[in-house]
């Protein structure tokens, strides 16, 4: 079961990132992708588009993560706009500032209950970063606008250090 939720979700972004289809997830779903069984660094950015620190750190994320993709390195950007924002405003946006990456909308309206499931300690401000390699345990939660050479820093430690 858990394989084949693993498998729908990755075809769900898949196609995302061809056509900017934005599947919706609840916050057990983000769960099961990242703990599933895998050799990836998963980048899990949590952005709107109305937050410009977000929108400017996005391009570097794509650029990174498209460079190291052969280490296994995969981005997820999940959007925490407004249901009426879900899915054409973040779509388009998307497609506006050439975000080629797989997006999905977290469908959940109480950051009480989801925040702590990623981060004990994440308010809820965005951005806000998860990087992770279940494969070596490491884990790292960003509350802040992470700078390219910094992103890229964290990336490079992901892949190779165990926590």
């Amino acid at each position: 079961m858990k394989k084949l939720i693993i498998a729908f979700c990755f075809s769900l972004f898949a196609a995302a990132a061809f056509c900017q289809h934005i599947p919706k997830m609840k916050i057990t779903e983000v769960e099961k992708y990242i703990s599933a069984d895998s050799s990836d660094v998963l980048v899990i950015s949590f952005w709107a588009t109305f937050c410009k620190p977000c929108v400017a750190e996005i391009p570097s994320f794509i650029n990174l993560t498209n460079k190291y993709k052969s280490s296994h390195v995969k981005l997820l950007l999940i959007s925490l706009d407004l249901p009426s924002y879900y899915p054409a405003k973040i779509s388009k946006f998307a497609k506006q500032h050439n975000f080629n990456a797989n997006i999905a909308w977290l469908n959940e309206t109480d950051a009480d209950y989801f925040c702590p499931k990623l981060d004990s300690n994440w308010s809820g401000a965005i951005p806000a970063t998860l990087i992770i390699n279940t494969k070596t345990g490491y884990r790292k939660f960003f509350e802040e606008e992470i700078a390219a050479k910094d992103f890229e820093k964290e990336l490079e430690k992901a892949m190779r250090v165990k926590n």
